[in-house]
């Protein structure tokens, strides 16, 4: 999915607590100067760990957090992580003075009535939202008795997508204050053995705090690890704030010995397909952009400079046309033409004087944009052996012509007719993000939202960079007949380079003794097919040394991605299909202890003398103008 939805999560504790609210940042009860340090406002958080075990690109995530409140007086403790949208909760619990509440994920409508009840109540004590681009902010607050100790235990999980050739961990450290014991501690196994492991932090600016981080592979483990100690954490020498504010990202590669690996643990498999050294297919892209009134100024310009940048990197086997859309289409050729230097300087001098005027006529202009391209391939304007791409750019909603998103829609699906991908590239939050991602989805490509800051050009080029160079079209994965269930999907219209593609699968009987997977393509000169088969008795020599990462990694990495694609299906289907898609994504978000869209997490509240609940939600990704993508209280997508 590349990417994605990306989802709100709602998260509230109910146990009685001022519904005034709780504090904006992670355990920012920041009182005076002179409190012992490491307290604040009578609550010292003496330690934070966030814990991650990476097998097989698969995450398991657990950050745990401990305070104790040393005032004379009940205090108000809040917790506050920073997870990735991609990622499900899977566990919460909640330990007080050596009682642990758990988590349990129910469907939410089991849930529903509690959570209105203590709404009602003034009760909601937790949210968690759309925190920046690539996060979700996850916050409960909770009362803690005079010399009571709290602990926050929270677990989450996600698959490791590979982009530009690198798989990417990011991590938000934001403590707000000295923490005695401050530790990220990552162990990395993967079968193929690790090319490549990289660690750094926005923060570490000086060889002080750089000295706290270590990072180590060899062979098939990788280990990353920053533990600084108070001195470190401290902003200045004398002071008692802490300089540990901003992103931590691991990033890291594998070997690639053959194109594909095939891995299998008790009775479920997964195949990473990622052939390196393959010649571009040449491309054929059509350019739809929006210049209506609204992308007048920054965004025009930073649209230009983009495309500008994106001209750069055409290949001269390459094809290309710009689409200009406001209240109607113009064009800057008749026809696709070749990426020649004469046509890019040419195209150059094109992009730098479009200007913006008037409505925005979404339909028309995709419409034009995609008759091209299949005109392109009639007339055989084109190499035989090439592929198209749309991608389209807007900042708002279709106000002139066919402006209904849902014939829209049917507009674009019969047009492009299954034959090349759409990318919808969203500038801003002042649109409907829903649309273009559905839209996207069901034209095998996906959506991005690009956001409006000074790298809007930056985050464009990037874009366009994972979609650049195709190595191969038509990919067809094949695994034994009979022997499969539940295989997730398997044929996909491009392989791009620096990327991967992720199939899983459940294995029918135990008494297969090999497995053998093929993977067709279309190729930039001829027709591939690639072959990986293992031996059931090698595979089990090889999972013996990973017993210290959790074991059934493989089936649960089957059942995120399978998740992952029910609720994608989801978005675009109807009636009974609509349905069954929700049955079999709840059934399985309840059996593996997921938080996704249809599910709530319960965790029962320290009080013993109510029966009332805490609640933790994750709708899907919808969206107010204003960028903060609030959730409807337990919605249904």
């Amino acid at each position: 999915m590349a990417s994605a939805w990306w989802p709100c999560l709602i998260l509230a504790l109910l146990s009685g607590l001022a519904a005034s609210g709780f504090p904006r940042s992670p355990f920012q009860l920041l009182g005076k100067r002179s409190l012992p340090e490491g307290v604040a406002d009578g609550v010292e958080v003496y330690s934070t760990k966030i814990n991650s075990k990476v097998t097989s690109r698969f995450a398991h995530n657990v950050v745990t957090t401990r305070a104790v409140n040393r005032a004379d007086t009940a205090k108000e403790v809040s917790f506050d992580v920073e997870l990735p949208k991609t990622a499900f909760i899977t566990n919460f619990t909640l330990t007080i003075d050596g009682v642990t509440y758990p988590g349990n994920v129910k469907e939410k409508e089991v849930a529903k009535k509690q959570y209105e009840k203590a709404v009602s109540q003034g009760k909601t004590a937790g949210l968690v939202k759309a925190s920046g681009r690539k996060l979700e902010k996850f916050t409960v607050s909770v009362n803690v008795a005079a010399g009571s100790k709290v602990t926050f235990e929270l677990t989450y999980e996600e698959l490791l997508k590979r982009h530009k050739g690198k798989y990417e961990m990011y991590l938000k450290v934001q403590p707000k204050q000295l923490v005695k014991h401050f530790e990220i501690d990552v162990d990395i196994f993967e079968p193929q053995g690790i090319s490549m492991l990289d660690a750094e932090a926005s923060f570490i600016t000086n060889d002080l705090l750089g000295s706290a981080l270590t990072k180590s592979f060899s062979g098939k483990k990788g280990h990353v690890s920053f533990k600084p100690s108070l001195d470190q954490q401290r902003s200045c020498p004398t002071c008692t704030d802490s300089l540990l504010n901003g992103d931590f990202t691991i990033t890291y590669d594998v070997n690639r010995e053959s194109p594909g690996n095939v891995q299998i643990v008790n009775g479920y498999f997964v195949h990473f397909f990622a052939p390196q050294g393959l010649p571009v297919v040449p491309k054929n892209v059509a350019f739809v952009i929006d210049i209506s009134g609204s992308m007048a100024g920054r965004k025009l310009e930073q649209t230009k400079e983009a495309l500008l940048r994106i001209l750069e990197d055409m290949k001269e086997e390459d094809y290309l046309n710009f689409i200009l859309f406001s209240g109607d289409v113009s064009t800057w050729k008749e026809h696709l033409v070749q990426a020649t230097p004469e046509n890019l300087q040419e195209a150059r001098t094109f992009v730098k004087s479009m200007e913006d005027k008037g409505m925005t006529n979404i339909n028309d202009g995709l419409l034009r944009g995609i008759s091209m391209l299949n005109k392109a391939r009639e007339e055989h304007r084109v190499p035989e052996r090439s592929t198209a791409i749309v991608i389209m750019l807007t900042d708002g909603d279709a106000n002139v012509g066919e402006s209904r998103p849902e014939k829209i829609q049917e507009n674009v699906r019969n047009a492009i007719g299954g034959k090349f991908p759409l990318y919808n590239l969203g500038f801003g939050n002042n649109l409907n993000y829903n649309f273009l991602e559905n839209m996207a989805l069901e034209n095998h490509g996906f959506a991005r939202r690009i956001y409006e800051d000074s790298d809007a050009d930056l985050q464009l080029q990037g874009f366009y960079e994972e979609v650049a160079n195709p190595l191969l079209t038509g990919v067809e994965m094949d695994y034994p007949e009979n022997a499969i269930l539940g295989l997730t999907q398997n044929t996909y219209q491009h392989f791009y380079d620096g990327s991967e593609i992720v199939v899983a699968g459940r294995l029918v009987g135990e008494d297969v003794n090999s497995f053998k997977a093929d993977v067709k393509g279309h190729g930039a000169t001829n027709d591939l097919t690639f072959t990986e088969e293992v031996d059931m008795k090698e595979m089990e020599k090889a999972l013996q040394e990973r017993d210290y990462i959790f074991g059934n990694y493989i089936e649960r990495l089957w059942a995120y991605l399978t998740i992952e694609q029910l609720l994608e299906k989801r978005k675009n289907a109807h009636g009974e299909e609509k349905e069954n898609l929700t049955a079999q994504a709840l059934d399985l978000s309840l059996k593996y202890h997921f938080v996704t869209p249809l599910t709530s997490m319960v965790v029962t509240k320290p009080e013993d003398n109510e029966d009332e609940r805490a609640i933790a939600d994750k709708p899907g990704e919808g969206g107010d103008r204003d960028g903060e993508r609030r959730c409807p209280l337990l919605q249904h997508q």
